[in-house]
């Protein structure tokens, strides 16, 4: 069948790669003008990790990725170690795979390499998304360049401002969080060795939190620090270049460590989090011939590091659903219900993605606690350690695709 994907972004390019792998006629429309991810760093769970392996990316990752050795909190008050998760070789003696750091680009960049060796696939540029019409035998896409493109099924994979959700769901924008993101990357060998690091570090303070990790081989650090505030203007795509003086403002009073790392990085991107309420159910997923996948369905607020992770989920399970694949469990006649097939998608991940969602925001008012709420969490990470820290439901959960 024509599958069509309305968006290029690491959600789109891996439901293009799952659908191409099950025999799919795929066809992907980009709005900007080239594909480029912007961003910096995302971490990835052995959860996602296997299926970039069962898509056969091992090698590809491996070449990009960083592997960190362990997770570990830390009080940026103190500087003081609150708890921590050995990774590594234990994650794979654990979930069989790894836990992986990579950067945004260097991802994008894989499944890219990754689709060249299915001829029917197409990827188009500059041709963003007008319009869909669904109909009894398919979908009409109306594209900003060139003329109507017809085909079975419509994947929206156009991210948090997605206009395939606003026509499907007619359910609002995003809203707010208030809080706001600080990005940045950095040559390990430009930082001092004290700041270097090969694992990943989460500073956790009233009203703020950062986070820090390898990528790129372990070459670069990529370092988010999240803190309070608001925004003026429009919130769409909010991707500004950001006074590296208001984070440190943000900042002050915390531990020396923290504020050394924070004032050796002069450049930062500042991001305004929006987010939507956990997903109700099955219809904001999928309706029709039209399905919803990453942050156009279910927007993952960075606190639980799973908005790439459940955007590959759900294209390994959009593949299963729409062909044979090799990780499809029957062989579907191309001329069945559609309907059904993307139903069934929507019924396999709304619920995973709906606790992902709320865990995240459980984990933002967690991280940014104050009061008998910091002193609990506190308590919590040093007495119960590693069984605080891990979490099997997600990483190795029994209902995950492949």
């Amino acid at each position: 069948m024509r599958v069509l994907i309305a968006g290029g972004g690491i959600g789109g390019l891996s439901a293009a790669l799952a659908c191409s792998i099950g025999g799919n006629d795929v066809r992907l429309f980009e709005r900007s003008p080239e594909f480029a991810e912007v961003g910096a760093g995302i971490q990835l769970g052995p959860n996602a990790v296997k299926l970039l392996h069962g898509w056969g990316q091992a090698d590809a990752l491996r070449s990009v990725a960083a592997f960190p050795d362990s997770l570990e909190v830390r009080s940026a008050v103190t500087g003081g170690a609150l708890g921590r998760l050995t990774l590594g070789k234990s994650a794979v003696q654990r979930y069989g795979y790894p836990y992986a750091t990579v950067h945004r680009a260097d991802l994008h960049g894989l499944l890219l390499a990754a689709l060249k060796p299915y001829p029917q696939t197409t990827l188009g540029c500059n041709m963003g998304l007008d319009k869909f019409l669904q109909d009894a035998d398919g979908v009409t896409l109306h594209l900003s360049a060139g003329g109507p493109v017809r085909g079975e099924v419509l994947v929206g994979a156009d991210g948090l401002w997605s206009r395939v959700r606003s026509q499907l769901l007619n359910d609002g924008p995003p809203i707010a969080t208030g809080h706001l993101a600080y990005r940045a990357l950095i040559p390990q060998a430009s930082l001092p060795p004290a700041l270097r690091s090969g694992c990943i570090v989460a500073w956790v303070g009233p009203k703020l939190h950062v986070v820090q990790y390898p990528v790129r081989g372990g070459e670069w650090l990529n370092v988010v620090g999240i803190v309070h505030g608001r925004v003026d203007g429009s919130l769409d795509n909010w991707n500004h270049a950001a006074n590296a003086s208001t984070l440190r403002v943000a900042l002050a009073g915390m531990c020396s460590p923290l504020q050394n790392l924070i004032q050796a990085i002069d450049s930062w991107r500042l991001w305004a989090l929006c987010r939507r309420a956990p997903m109700h159910g099955a219809y904001e997923q999928a309706k029709g011939r039209v399905a919803l996948l990453g942050d156009a369905a279910h927007p993952m607020l960075p606190y639980l590091a799973q908005g790439a992770g459940m955007a590959i989920e759900d294209a390994a399970e959009l593949g299963r659903c729409l062909g044979q694949s090799p990780q499809a469990d029957a062989v579907f006649d191309p001329h069945s219900d559609i309907k059904s097939r993307l139903q069934r998608y929507a019924q396999a991940r709304w619920q995973r993605n709906a606790r992902v969602q709320a865990r995240a925001l459980l984990n933002g008012q967690i991280f940014h606690a104050s009061g008998l709420v910091r002193w609990g969490r506190d308590l919590s990470m040093k007495w119960g350690g590693e069984r605080v820290l891990d979490l099997p439901w997600l990483y190795r959960d029994p209902g995950l695709a492949g």
